[in-house]
């Protein structure tokens, strides 16, 4: 899916999005760290708003990464 489409009609840039729902799958950080963590650099967002976003767009980022990762040995 192109990245205009993906983020079609969203009130954020996509990269915003793409930056908070990283840092949210990667990092230990709750979607409360991350409204703190945005309101530091001057954006002001819910929760809730993250949690959406990583709902909608988490399985998708997960999939674009996965198939650039190396595989891993299990022992």
């Amino acid at each position: 899916m192109e990245k205009e489409q993906l983020f079609k009609r969203k009130h954020f840039q996509p990269e915003i999005i793409l930056l908070t729902v990283r840092w949210y799958l990667r990092y230990n950080l709750s979607f409360r760290n991350l409204v703190e963590i945005m309101e530091e650099r001057g954006l002001a967002m819910a929760h809730t708003t993250i949690m959406r976003w990583v709902h909608q767009y988490g399985p998708e980022l997960d999939k674009r990464v996965r198939r650039h990762l190396k595989p891993t040995n299990d022992s």
